[in-house]
C-alpha cells in the first residue's frame, strides 16, 4: 500500500519555478514601489508632465500584472494533463486534472489566478461558436458562462469538478458541421460518430480555471490544449492563445516518438513560430526493460531523446525525457529518488533557468526607458525654472544701488516683453493647426475601419471560399496595402516631426525655451507585427490546409481573428502617434505656462521693490534659496532614480542551479540570472 507524504514533505518538493517565480514577483512589486515614489515625488515636486505621468502608471500597471504564458501542446494520450498534476497539483495530494487513459481534456484550459475572483471554473459553451463574437470578446461576456465554484481545500470535489472538462455532447452531423467541428471531404479528422449516427464533439469551447496556486498566484499562466483536431478548428487557439505564449512544452509520448499527428502540430503551430520550445519524451518509465542494465536502459532512452530532436530539427538539449506519473507518484509519496529519477525536475530547472531571466530582462529595459523618459521630462522642467531664475537673480542684482527710476525702467520692460510674448501665442496657434492637420492625416491613414474595409475587399476578391487558390495572393495583397499605410503615416509623422522641430527652434531662440523635440513615432515595430501575422495566417492559405479548413464556421472565425489583430496593430500604432503628438504639446504648454508665471513673479517682485524700501535684498535672497531648492530637487530625483535603475539592473536575488541530466551532460544554463546583471521588450 502506498503512503501518502505529509503536507510538509510535499512543500519540500515543490517545482523549482515556484522560488524562482517568488523572486521575480517579489522584484516586480518592489520596482513598482520605488516608480511610485518617484512618480510621486516628480508630481508634488510641480515635476511631473501630464503625458509622463500616463507612462508612469501604465508602466506600474504592467509591472504588478505581468504574467508569464506557458503552453503545453500535445496530441490526445500523451500524458500531457499528468504532467501538468505533477507540476501543479502535487500540493493537492491527489491528482487533479482528468488524466486517465483514452481522451481526456476535450477543449482549451488556461490556469490562472486572479485574486479578485473566487476560485472558480467557467465554461463556455460550445454553441458559441454560431456566434460571431471572438474569444476575447465572450471574455468581457463571463456571464453567458457556465460557472462552477471550486474548494481547493477539498482536493477530491475539486478533481470532479474539473471533471467537466472532458465533457462531450452528441449533436447531428449538421449541427456539428456548422460549429465547424465537422468536414464531409476530411473524415480522418472528425470527431467519433455513435451507432446511431450522432457526432460526439465537446461540450465546451474553452475552460478557465482560477485556482490559487503558489505558481498561478505569482503571475504564470498555463494553457494546456487539447489535440490536433480541435487545435486545427479554434482559430483563436492557433493564431492567438499559442502565439502570445512566451513558451510552449511540446509533450510527446516516450514509447511511440514523433508520430505522424505529433509532426503535423509541430510544423503547422510551434516550429520556426518564434516560441521558446521545450519537448518532452513523457512516458519515459514505458520505455523500461527489466531485462536490461541500468546503462543499457539510459543508451534507450538516449536514442529515442536524440531521434527526437533530429526529427523536430531542434537541439538534443531542447528534449527532456521524463516520467509525469512517476513525479506525481513521488511528490504524493514524499519520495525525493523517485523524484529524481523521473527526471522532472531537470525540465522544471530548465523553464526556471531560461523563461525566469528573459522576463527579467525584459522588464529591466522597460523600467529603465521608463525611468530615463522621466527623468528627461522632469529635468527639463528643472533647468527651464533655474533659468529663470538666474535672469531673476541676475535682474535683480543690478538693481542694487539703482533709483527707484532705474526700477521702474525694469517694470516698463518686463510689462513690454510680456506683451511680446502674448503676441506669440497666435502664431504658435497657427503652426498648431497646421501640426494638427498632419497628425489627423497620419490618423487616417492607420483608421481601424480602414482595416475592416481592406478585408471586406479580400472578402469580395476571393469570394465566398477563403481558402482557395486565389486567397493566398489576395492575402498577401491586403497585407501590402495595409504596410504601404503604416508607411504612409510614418512619412506624415516624419513632415509633422520636421514642423515640430523648426517650431521648437524658433521659440527656444526668441524666448530662451528649452523645448527638446522628440524622435517622430517608430512604426516599424507594428509592420514587423504585421509581417508576423502575414506568416502565421498565410500558411492556413497553403493548398493542403485550404482543403483542411474551408468550412464556413471556420472561415469565418477566421475571418473575425484577422480583422481583431489587424485593428489591434493600428489602433496601437495610432496610440504611439497620439502619445508623442500630447508629449510635445505638454512639452510647449508646460513652458508657456512656467514662462508667464516667470514672467508674473518679475513683476510682483520688482513692484514690491518699487513700494517698499530694503526689499530687493530679501527679494534676492527668496530666489537663491528658490534656486537652492532646486538643486535639491534634482539630487533627489536622481538618487531616487538611480536606486530604481539599480535594482532593475540587479533583477531577482535568485540564482537557479544549473540543470543536469543522468548522463552526466550540461542541461540548459542560466543565462545571466543572477544579481548585478544589467538587464518586457514580446
Amino acid at each position: 500500500m502506498l503512503t501518502s507524504a505529509t503536507p510538509s514533505q510535499r512543500l519540500d518538493m515543490q517545482p523549482s519555478l515556484v522560488p524562482g517565480l517568488d523572486a521575480l514577483a517579489d522584484w516586480r512589486l518592489a520596482l513598482e514601489g520605488e516608480l511610485a515614489r518617484l512618480e510621486s515625488f516628480l508630481a508634488h515636486s510641480d515635476l511631473l508632465a501630464p503625458s509622463a505621468a500616463a507612462a508612469s502608471v501604465a508602466l506600474r500597471r504592467r509591472l504588478t500584472t505581468d504574467k508569464l504564458v506557458v503552453a503545453f501542446v500535445a496530441e490526445f494520450s500523451r500524458g500531457k494533463s499528468e504532467l501538468i498534476n505533477a507540476i501543479f497539483f502535487a500540493d493537492a495530494g491527489r491528482r487533479i486534472l482528468p488524466a486517465t487513459p483514452g481522451r481526456t481534456t476535450m477543449c482549451p484550459v488556461e490556469l490562472s489566478w486572479d485574486g479578485a475572483e473566487l476560485p472558480t471554473l467557467d465554461l463556455l459553451p460550445i454553441a458559441t461558436r454560431r456566434h460571431k463574437a471572438t474569444l476575447a470578446e465572450w471574455c468581457d461576456q463571463r456571464d453567458k458562462w457556465h460557472r462552477v465554484p471550486l474548494d481547493p481545500s477539498n482536493p477530491d470535489a475539486l478533481a470532479a469538478s474539473l471533471q467537466q472538462v472532458t465533457y462531450t455532447q452528441k449533436v447531428s452531423r449538421d449541427e456539428a458541421q456548422a460549429l465547424g467541428l465537422w468536414s464531409e471531404e476530411h473524415t480522418a479528422d472528425n470527431p467519433p460518430t455513435t451507432e446511431d449516427g450522432l457526432v460526439e464533439i465537446p461540450a465546451w469551447r474553452h475552460a478557465v480555471i482560477n485556482y490559487p496556486h503558489p505558481l498561478l498566484q505569482r503571475g504564470l499562466v498555463v494553457i494546456d490544449t487539447p489535440g490536433l483536431n480541435a487545435i486545427g478548428t479554434e482559430p483563436e487557439l492557433t493564431l492567438g492563445l499559442l502565439p502570445s505564449a512566451h513558451a510552449a512544452l511540446f509533450v510527446l509520448g516516450a514509447d511511440t516518438g514523433v508520430t505522424r499527428s505529433d509532426l503535423d502540430i509541430w510544423t503547422d503551430h510551434l516550429g520556426g513560430q518564434g516560441l521558446a520550445c521545450f519537448v518532452v519524451l513523457n512516458k519515459m518509465d514505458t520505455l523500461a526493460d527489466p531485462l536490461a542494465t541500468p546503462q543499457e536502459q539510459l543508451a534507450i532512452i538516449e536514442r529515442q531523446r536524440v531521434s527526437t530532436a533530429q526529427t523536430l530539427g531542434i537541439p538534443r538539449e531542447r528534449v527532456f525525457p521524463v516520467s509525469a506519473r512517476q513525479a506525481l507518484s513521488a511528490r504524493l509519496q514524499g519520495d525525493a529518488a523517485g523524484l529524481e529519477a523521473s527526471r522532472l525536475p531537470i525540465l522544471e530547472a530548465a523553464l526556471n533557468a531560461d523563461l525566469l531571466p528573459q522576463r527579467q530582462r525584459v522588464l529591466a529595459r522597460a523600467v529603465i526607458s521608463g525611468v530615463q523618459s522621466l527623468l528627461e521630462h522632469s529635468t527639463r522642467r528643472l533647468r527651464d525654472q533655474r533659468r529663470h531664475n538666474a535672469e531673476q537673480m541676475l535682474e535683480l542684482r543690478g538693481l542694487r544701488g539703482k533709483s527707484a527710476g532705474r526700477v521702474t525702467q525694469m517694470l516698463e520692460r518686463v510689462h513690454a516683453d510680456t506683451a511680446e510674448f502674448e503676441r506669440c501665442t497666435a502664431r504658435l496657434t497657427a503652426l498648431r493647426t497646421v501640426h494638427a492637420r498632419l497628425q489627423r492625416s497620419a490618423l487616417k491613414a492607420l483608421d481601424a475601419d480602414r482595416v475592416r474595409d481592406a478585408v471586406a475587399e479580400l472578402q469580395q476578391a476571393i469570394g465566398s471560399g477563403w481558402f482557395n487558390l486565389r486567397a493566398r495572393a489576395a492575402f498577401a495583397k491586403l497585407c501590402q496595402r495595409l504596410s504601404a499605410q503604416l508607411d504612409q503615416a510614418t512619412a506624415l509623422c516624419a513632415e509633422a516631426g520636421q514642423m515640430l522641430n523648426a517650431l521648437f527652434t524658433q521659440l527656444n531662440t526668441e524666448f530662451g525655451f528649452s523645448l527638446v523635440p522628440s524622435p517622430a513615432p517608430e512604426l516599424s515595430p507594428f509592420k514587423q507585427e504585421l509581417m508576423l501575422i502575414e506568416r502565421s495566417y498565410g500558411r492556413y492559405f497553403s493548398v493542403t490546409r485550404s482543403m483542411r479548413l474551408n468550412s464556413t464556421a471556420f472561415s469565418e472565425q477566421f475571418q473575425r481573428m484577422l480583422v481583431s489583430k489587424l485593428r489591434v496593430i493600428f489602433e496601437n500604432a495610432s496610440g504611439e502617434i497620439e502619445a508623442w503628438n500630447q508629449a510635445a504639446s505638454g512639452q510647449i504648454d508646460g513652458q508657456f505656462r512656467e514662462r508667464r508665471r516667470s514672467f508674473k513673479r518679475r513683476r510682483e517682485s520688482l513692484e514690491r521693490i518699487q513700494s517698499a524700501a530694503g526689499e530687493l535684498e530679501q527679494r534676492l535672497l527668496e530666489v537663491e534659496n528658490q534656486d537652492a531648492k532646486l538643486l535639491e530637487l534634482v539630487d533627489r530625483a536622481y538618487s531616487l532614480a538611480s536606486a530604481l535603475r539599480s535594482r532593475a539592473e540587479q533583477g531577482p536575488s535568485f540564482e537557479p542551479e544549473a540543470a543536469e541530466d543522468d548522463a552526466g551532460m550540461q542541461m540548459i544554463t542560466t543565462d545571466g540570472w543572477q544579481p548585478g546583471t544589467a538587464a518586457r521588450a514580446n
